[in-house]
């Protein structure tokens, strides 16, 4: 994969949780203590991320460092989940299983 491509998915991964927390770009950047236009840069695709920044980044949208890198999702991503779920009453939890089970579901149609 070249390097243009790399970071443009690198940057739609930042895009996509970022709206999945409901985070500008300026709101994302004073969190992590860097400017609009680096948070902006990044998600177009146009600069490599600072390991610092990576690492500020992953740690404000609640995903590691992998999957911003890669999209793969690691133990670290499912910590965040768990702790998440942790939050919820018992019969949320029950329902979210029940969104994970028709998932699981859905996938495995879509492979047939």
């Amino acid at each position: 994969m070249d390097n243009e491509k790399f970071l443009k998915e690198i940057g739609k991964r930042i895009i996509d949780r970022r709206k999945q927390e409901r985070l500008t770009q300026e709101e994302l950047a004073e969190k992590i203590d860097v400017s609009p236009q680096m948070i902006s840069s990044a998600e177009l695709g146009k600069k490599a991320i600072r390991p610092e920044n990576l690492y500020k980044i992953s740690m404000a949208l609640g995903v590691s460092a992998d999957y911003i890198l890669t999209g793969e999702i690691i133990d670290k991503d499912i910590e965040y989940l768990q702790k998440k779920l942790q939050l919820l009453s018992s019969s949320k939890v029950r329902c979210i299983e029940d969104i994970i089970d028709s998932c699981i579901k859905l996938e495995n149609n879509i492979k047939d």
